[in-house]
């Protein structure tokens, strides 16, 4: 086995935080502007969606305190693009779940051969995201760039 890049960790840790706490925020603030005939189950999916990022931050912090870290206070930028339709939402927030499982993919890179305990957890939080990912194109089969 490799030697484990405890910093480059660290770093990519902290971003996977400062990433899923911008998460949480991010879908609590769509949970509140979804209108419409499918406003309930929507709202349900992106109020989970806010746990389990707030989960996942959690976890990361976990991790990088467990590696003599320091967990960062920072949240990812977020952009307000005042797009509220559920098109918008949900594509947002794919390309929100695109930018997670980069960073994931990137600790995989960087933690492989070197721990297994962090090679596992990252490849659990992988295959969640591309879940996620899976489950947002499904979703935005049924919406156009026009309606909802």
């Amino acid at each position: 086995m490799k030697d484990l890049d405890r910093d480059k960790t660290i770093y990519l840790l902290n971003a996977i935080m400062e990433a899923e706490l911008a998460g949480v925020v991010r879908y609590t603030h769509y949970s509140l502007m979804v209108t419409g005939p499918n406003r309930i189950p929507i709202v349900q999916f992106l109020k989970g969606q806010a746990s389990e990022s707030l989960m996942h931050a959690q976890q990361a912090g976990e991790i990088i305190t467990g590696l003599d870290g320091h967990p960062s206070l920072r949240v990812a930028p977020l952009e307000e693009t005042f797009k509220h339709s559920i098109y918008d939402i949900l594509l947002e927030s794919l390309n929100h779940e695109k930018a997670a499982l980069d960073l994931y993919k990137q600790l995989l890179d960087t933690v492989a051969d070197a721990s297994v305990y962090l090679e596992e957890y990252v490849r659990g939080m992988i295959g969640q995201e591309e879940l996620h990912g899976m489950e947002l194109r499904k979703m935005l089969r049924d919406f156009s760039p026009n309606e909802g």
